[in-house]
Protein backbone atom coordinates (compact mmCIF):
# COMPACT_ATOMS: atom_id res chain seq x y z
CA UNK A 1 0.00 0.00 0.00
CA UNK A 2 0.74 3.69 -0.52
CA UNK A 3 -0.06 7.10 0.37
CA UNK A 4 -1.99 9.28 -2.57
CA UNK A 5 -2.13 13.11 -2.52
CA UNK A 6 -5.45 13.97 -3.19
CA UNK A 7 -7.59 17.29 -4.56
CA UNK A 8 -7.21 19.47 -1.32
CA UNK A 9 -3.03 19.80 -2.48
CA UNK A 10 -3.62 21.88 -5.75
CA UNK A 11 -3.27 25.33 -5.64
CA UNK A 12 -2.55 25.04 -1.94
CA UNK A 13 1.13 22.96 -1.75
CA UNK A 14 1.95 23.26 1.86
CA UNK A 15 5.00 21.49 1.80
CA UNK A 16 5.24 20.13 5.51
CA UNK A 17 4.28 16.48 4.63
CA UNK A 18 7.90 16.59 2.48
CA UNK A 19 9.90 17.74 6.01
CA UNK A 20 9.29 14.10 7.41
CA UNK A 21 9.55 12.16 5.00
CA UNK A 22 11.91 9.84 5.65
CA UNK A 23 12.58 8.60 1.78
CA UNK A 24 11.84 11.74 -0.44
CA UNK A 25 9.07 10.41 -2.24
CA UNK A 26 7.44 13.60 -2.99
CA UNK A 27 7.30 14.93 -6.18
CA UNK A 28 6.61 18.32 -6.94
CA UNK A 29 4.70 20.12 -9.53
CA UNK A 30 3.52 23.57 -10.37
CA UNK A 31 0.67 23.86 -7.91
CA UNK A 32 0.56 20.44 -6.25
CA UNK A 33 2.55 17.61 -4.97
CA UNK A 34 2.39 14.01 -5.67
CA UNK A 35 3.59 10.76 -4.00
CA UNK A 36 6.03 7.93 -5.74
CA UNK A 37 3.99 5.09 -4.82
CA UNK A 38 7.37 3.02 -5.71
CA UNK A 39 9.61 5.36 -3.18
CA UNK A 40 6.72 5.22 -0.63
CA UNK A 41 7.42 3.11 2.72
CA UNK A 42 4.03 3.16 4.14
CA UNK A 43 5.39 4.88 7.13
CA UNK A 44 2.21 7.37 7.32
CA UNK A 45 4.55 10.64 8.88
CA UNK A 46 3.27 12.90 6.04
CA UNK A 47 -1.02 12.19 7.38
CA UNK A 48 -0.51 14.18 10.10
CA UNK A 49 1.65 16.78 8.61
CA UNK A 50 -0.60 18.07 5.89
CA UNK A 51 -3.13 20.63 6.75
CA UNK A 52 -5.32 20.74 4.32
CA UNK A 53 -6.07 16.72 4.78
CA UNK A 54 -5.07 15.95 1.17
CA UNK A 55 -2.98 12.83 1.81
CA UNK A 56 -4.76 9.44 2.46
CA UNK A 57 -3.66 5.54 2.87
CA UNK A 58 -4.34 3.92 -0.77
CA UNK A 59 -7.36 1.61 0.53
CA UNK A 60 -8.43 5.23 2.45
CA UNK A 61 -8.85 7.33 -0.42
CA UNK A 62 -12.29 9.01 -0.56
CA UNK A 63 -14.85 7.43 -3.38
CA UNK A 64 -14.71 10.58 -5.31
CA UNK A 65 -10.86 10.94 -5.32
CA UNK A 66 -9.90 7.36 -6.44
CA UNK A 67 -8.61 8.81 -9.29
CA UNK A 68 -5.53 10.43 -7.70
CA UNK A 69 -3.92 7.02 -7.04
CA UNK A 70 -3.51 6.54 -10.65
CA UNK A 71 -2.76 10.52 -11.30
CA UNK A 72 0.13 10.50 -8.43
CA UNK A 73 1.89 7.37 -10.15
CA UNK A 74 1.59 8.80 -13.31
CA UNK A 75 2.72 12.26 -12.61
CA UNK A 76 5.42 10.90 -10.33
CA UNK A 77 6.93 10.00 -12.80
CA UNK A 78 7.82 12.82 -14.56
CA UNK A 79 7.63 15.58 -12.03
CA UNK A 80 11.23 16.21 -9.95
CA UNK A 81 11.83 15.03 -6.15
CA UNK A 82 10.85 17.58 -3.29
CA UNK A 83 13.19 17.32 -0.02
CA UNK A 84 12.95 20.13 1.69
CA UNK A 85 10.10 22.00 3.42
CA UNK A 86 9.40 25.15 0.63
CA UNK A 87 6.90 28.36 1.72
CA UNK A 88 3.20 27.86 0.53
CA UNK A 89 2.12 30.11 -2.45
CA UNK A 90 0.67 33.49 -0.50
CA UNK A 91 -2.30 32.50 -1.69
CA UNK A 92 -2.58 28.75 -0.28
CA UNK A 93 -5.05 29.78 2.59
CA UNK A 94 -7.62 31.06 0.43
CA UNK A 95 -7.33 27.65 -2.04
CA UNK A 96 -7.55 25.23 1.08
CA UNK A 97 -11.33 25.46 1.82
CA UNK A 98 -11.70 25.39 -2.02
CA UNK A 99 -13.58 21.88 -3.25
CA UNK A 100 -13.34 21.09 -6.51
CA UNK A 101 -10.31 22.62 -7.96
CA UNK A 102 -9.12 19.40 -10.36
CA UNK A 103 -9.80 21.66 -13.64
CA UNK A 104 -6.84 23.69 -11.42
CA UNK A 105 -4.21 21.11 -11.72
CA UNK A 106 -1.00 21.81 -13.79
CA UNK A 107 1.17 19.44 -15.15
Amino acid sequence: MTYVVTESCIKCKYTDCVDVCPVDCFREGPNFLVIDPDECIDCTLCVAECPVEAIFAEDDVPEDQQEYTALNAELAKIWKPIIEKKDAPADADDWSKVKEKKHLLEK
